[in-house]
């Protein structure tokens, strides 16, 4: 994907590489976690499973968004310069 990117743009290897990482930790912990939850279930351990993904890529990004704006929206009023998403100095 860093590839992909305009190469004006391109992030740095080291900021790419944060970014990423924040990303497979985040999936990799609510794969261990859908795993756990399925497992304490008598019913069948797959279906919880894919209940607790879709739930987690539709309401959870959706809380995750609504987060974003609202910290975005006090950064900006309260003119925090340090806390911008995506600007990293």
């Amino acid at each position: 994907k860093r590839f992909k990117e305009p190469k004006a743009e391109r992030r740095p290897w080291r900021i790419w590489f944060y970014d990423t990482s924040k990303q497979a930790i985040g999936a990799l912990f609510i794969h261990f976690a859908n795993v756990f939850l399925s497992d304490l279930t008598e019913e069948d351990p797959c279906s919880l499973y894919l209940i607790n993904f879709i739930l987690d890529a539709t309401l959870g990004m959706l809380l995750i968004w609504l987060g974003v704006k609202v910290v975005s929206w006090i950064v900006q009023h309260k003119k925090y310069t340090y806390l911008v998403f995506g600007e990293y100095g």
